[in-house]
């Protein structure tokens, strides 16, 4: 619990501060812009630090969104497939691309960096490909006017996205700190070998993780592509990948594996879209977002050395 009431007194003084810089940030329009980025991007940043609990990584989540997103406007624009079905299909189409990734880890026993590295660019491509590098969009939602309102709509005045990130973090939290399942998976990324001859099956561990980093993928895509309301296949969902990987890791998972938490994931997840939102509202130049991103994930991981250098004493 340290780490992560470390990061949330942090985001407690970057929230005061940019309040006292800029008091457009306490707007009621920028709470919910902010809150339906943070239920976004929180969503598959738990997938990806769950993968990184292992000791993997996914670098291929940007490139997913832009092939689900290709692929859902097609079926419900172009093929005008019911919206139910086009959610199960592409939710569906995720989840074997994650189950995919953690066998091509576990059987073949491939570098989850060049397993997922291979996925970001053969995704991206594809989607390029399928629209000959068009821009797909979904217009005025005719047909599907109910799901881009569940969406991008709010609920008692709460962003949908932030809603379904809470519930989807309820649950997973559970999973991950009152199950076996979680028990076994911060055991595997602490020591895969010790764990294997603990009896645990640490293929099916790993695999599964990569399962529940593409289905979260999947639903944050789908929420995703309803809010920009158009795809390109060429920028879509691009470096996204290092969101979710960053505040995963200034969330507290360590990039060795082993340690992690959904709460610390929510807090880091939020402290990331309010730094964001620092350089929007100070008039700071976009060009710097990538750049506090990097020093973000580089303090993240020289907290997370001096930590376990502590903890080896």
């Amino acid at each position: 619990m340290k780490k992560e009431l470390g990061i949330f007194v942090l985001l407690a003084v970057v929230c005061g501060v940019l309040a006292v810089l800029s008091p457009e940030f306490l707007s009621a329009t920028n709470l919910q812009n902010l809150a339906r980025l943070i239920g976004i991007f929180g969503i598959f940043s738990i997938g990806t630090g769950i993968v990184i609990i292992t000791g993997g990584i996914d670098l291929s989540v940007g490139s997913v969104f832009a092939l689900l997103g290709v692929i859902l406007s097609i079926l419900l624009v172009e093929y005008k497939v019911p919206a139910a079905l086009a959610i199960i299909i592409v939710l569906a189409m995720t989840t074997f691309l994650g189950l995919i990734h953690g066998l091509l880890v576990t059987k073949v026993k491939i570098q989850p960096f060049i397993v997922t590295l291979c996925g970001l660019l053969f995704y991206r491509g594809l989607s390029r490909y399928i629209t000959d590098d068009n821009t797909k969009g979904f217009g005025n939602a005719a047909g599907f006017e109910t799901l881009q309102s569940v969406a991008t709509g709010s609920l008692f005045g709460i962003p949908t996205p932030f809603v379904l990130l809470v519930v989807i973090g309820t649950i997973m939290w559970v999973v991950l700190h009152r199950s076996v399942w979680g028990r076994y998976l911060f055991a595997v990324g602490r020591n895969e070998t010790a764990s294997m001859f603990s009896g645990i099956n640490t293929s099916v561990m790993i695999a599964s993780a990569y399962v529940i980093g593409g289905l979260l993928a999947g639903v944050s895509g789908i929420v995703l592509a309803f809010y920009t309301n158009s795809v390109s296949p060429s920028s879509h969902g691009n470096s996204y990948e290092l969101y979710g990987i960053a505040a995963a890791v200034l969330g507290g998972c360590s990039l060795r594996g082993g340690t992690g938490s959904i709460i610390g994931i929510f807090i880091g997840t939020a402290l990331l879209q309010v730094l964001q939102n620092l350089v929007n509202l100070l008039g700071i130049p976009s060009s710097l977002n990538f750049a506090v991103m990097g020093v973000v994930i580089m303090l993240g991981v020289i907290a997370d050395q001096v930590l376990q250098t502590r903890n080896a004493k």
